[in-house]
């Protein structure tokens, strides 16, 4: 009698583990397909501008060079 609850109990944590597994497979390939779509659709009214500056002086190694980055939305034509 013994035996046969530790079979039952090894089935039902072995059908658990496998039900897990299914559902973080579907979560990972439904995160997957939203960041996809993202990216295709959201990127067509975007600006991008890198700004990068340096100090004059060179005589060192490093001068501490500062780099802006700004994202803008909506219409690409329009000033910053």
């Amino acid at each position: 009698m013994k035996y046969r609850t530790l079979k039952l109990f090894q089935r039902k944590r072995d059908a658990r583990k496998r039900k897990q597994t299914t559902e973080k497979g579907v979560q990972a390939l439904i995160i997957g397909l939203v960041l996809a779509l993202l990216l295709l659709v959201g990127c067509d009214g975007v600006k991008h501008i890198i700004e990068i500056t340096e100090p004059l002086d060179h005589t060192e190694g490093d001068d501490g060079g500062k780099l802006k980055y700004k994202i803008i939305f909506g219409d690409k034509s329009q000033k910053e």
